[in-house]
């Protein structure tokens, strides 16, 4: 066989097929690619992968190389045929070359634990997974005694991810030393905070990830059957995760006899409601009993008497998606990651109005200003931040003065803000508070199940008491006048904080309370430093 003759082998080029790629293109650009290279007689192997995180960059496209991946992006199909001319396939210079992946300064400085594998892999190959270090947390659980691996979890520090940062050890030992032969694992997957998406990548690019998490969940607590209740508005996710929970039955790692063990534990997804307050644990559980979502009374809690009656662990996507590391690499190495009682790392959601927006997985202790310049790199505007939400809709507005506190459950507890489940959402200085806040009380009323008072009510007479203070410039009142309508909000946020079910009514005077403390002016009313309102 002459040289030329010889076979060239072909290379590996990665797409993304994460939803925040395809919105922009990624499938066109997976056909350029294909199409040009089969024009010009080159070898290629195209691999959907998960997404980096890196969202202003997408379509982030990857070209494996003998010194390791190539990152170029954004990418679009007008593109492609320039970055073959520029011999990108091996390591071809371009101006949309972003050089090593790993060493993209984004990426470089995070701690990826629950998010290790995210991009690297095609996320329905089981082969991919495993030799990723797939499977090895499962593994280590079906070794161990049921209470040895909730100890695990405890000792670990982990705490819910959804929100709450309730310690998973502690929900998992209730329902292991609940009496009951039927238990159940609940996976919510119901991501409905503005500005986050760290569940739904997991689910799309690392799917194998959480049905492992869930699968250790249910040798922990003697649970045989799993759900993950999935926001309807995640196409894509359900797909993934149905056909990842098929292959993975196919091959064992599901079903009656996880990984040759003989212990079993089945796993079905199942489309969620539609409604923001199916989030809530409870609310979520009458759903998936085929009941309208409301919230139940607790107790009981659902640790005791949750689906259908019978003890069931209830965790959220990341929750879950951390348990292998744990189980893998130990309590201690988790729990070495972060600072005082947060424990581990968080995944960060940044979005609004900044500049690099996307996931970042970084150990508790982060400050808000490094992760809105280091990372975010200031606003999309270009205008300065003026107020930042951190926890989903109904979490705090951050002012300026707190952006150098550690990103730390108790930190933020202890300022009136939540960390939540990571959403980071960004506000430059042409934001208005006060309409902001009055947002937060139109959503509750809008999303409200209606059982409790102070939720269904306090909302609809929220909005209106914002709508007077709003309005009292143009119709002359006095600050005597607005002095009362925020007497009267503060008293309103104050019953609803306390009154409530759950946190759909518990946590809205969050974002009002805080826009009102610091934001002031926005209501019509004097600034922090005294000076009077515009």
């Amino acid at each position: 066989m002459t040289a030329a003759a010889t076979p060239v082998a072909p290379v590996t080029v990665y797409v993304p097929r994460d939803s925040a790629a395809l919105a922009v293109g990624a499938d066109a650009v997976a056909r350029a690619i294909l199409r040009e290279a089969a024009a010009r007689g080159h070898a290629v192997t195209l691999v959907r992968n998960g997404s980096r995180g890196l969202f202003w960059l997408e379509p982030l496209v990857e070209v494996a190389t003998p010194a390791g991946r190539l990152a170029y992006g954004p990418v679009t199909p007008q593109d492609v045929p320039g970055l073959f001319d520029a011999g990108w396939l091996h390591g071809g210079r371009h101006a949309l070359g972003h050089g090593p992946t790993d060493a993209i300064p984004y990426l470089a400085r995070q701690e990826r634990l629950c998010f290790a594998r995210m991009g690297l892999t095609d996320p329905l190959s089981l082969d991919d997974y495993a030799a990723h270090g797939g499977w090895a947390g499962l593994r280590q659980a079906l070794a161990l005694a049921p209470a040895e691996v909730v100890q695990q979890v405890l000792d670990s520090g982990l705490r819910g991810r959804g929100g709450a940062a309730f310690p998973a050890g502690i929900k998992w030992k209730t329902v292991l030393g609940a009496p009951g032969e039927t238990k159940f694992v609940v996976c919510n997957a119901d991501e409905g905070d503005s500005g986050t998406f760290s569940d739904r990548m997991v689910m799309e690019g690392d799917p194998f990830l959480l049905i492992e998490g869930m699968a250790i969940a249910g040798v922990a607590v003697g649970a045989t059957q799993g759900f993950v209740y999935v926001r309807s508005e995640y196409p894509h996710a359900i797909a993934v995760l149905e056909a990842a929970i098929a292959r993975a039955e196919a091959a064992g790692c599901l079903g009656d006899d996880l990984l040759g063990s003989g212990r079993r534990f089945h796993l079905a997804v199942r489309k969620a409601a539609g409604a923001y307050v199916c989030g809530e644990e409870t609310a979520l559980l009458e759903s998936l009993e085929g009941k309208r979502g409301i919230v139940r009374a607790k107790p009981p809690l659902p640790a005791l008497q949750g689906l259908f009656g019978r003890p069931t662990v209830v965790n959220n996507v990341i929750t879950l998606a951390t348990v292998p590391w744990v189980l893998a690499h130990g309590a201690a190495a988790y729990r070495d990651f972060g600072v005082g009682r947060s424990h581990g790392t968080l995944p960060i959601q940044l979005a609004g109005n900044v500049r690099h927006g996307g996931l970042v997985e970084k150990a508790f202790g982060v400050t808000l200003r490094e992760l809105l310049f280091d990372y975010g790199g200031g606003t999309a505007s270009g205008r300065p931040v003026k107020a930042v939400q951190v926890g989903g809709p109904l979490g705090a507005y951050v002012p300026e003065s707190q952006w150098d506190l550690p990103l730390d459950y108790e930190a933020y507890a202890a300022v009136g803000a939540v960390v939540g489940h990571g959403g980071i959402v960004v506000h430059d200085d042409r934001a208005d508070l006060a309409r902001l806040a009055r947002y937060a009380m139109e959503f509750c009323a809008l999303e409200s199940c209606g059982k409790c008072t102070p939720c269904r009510i306090g909302s609809t007479r929220g909005v209106e008491v914002i709508d007077r203070l709003r309005a009292a410039p143009a119709y002359g009142d006095g600050p005597a006048r607005r002095v009362q309508q925020v007497t009267l909000l503060r008293d309103l946020c104050d019953t609803m904080l306390h009154g409530s079910l759950c946190a759909m009514g518990g946590m809205t005077p969050y974002p009002v309370l805080s826009a009102l403390d610091h934001y002031p002016q926005d209501f019509g009313l004097p600034a922090p430093d005294g000076r009077a309102a515009a």
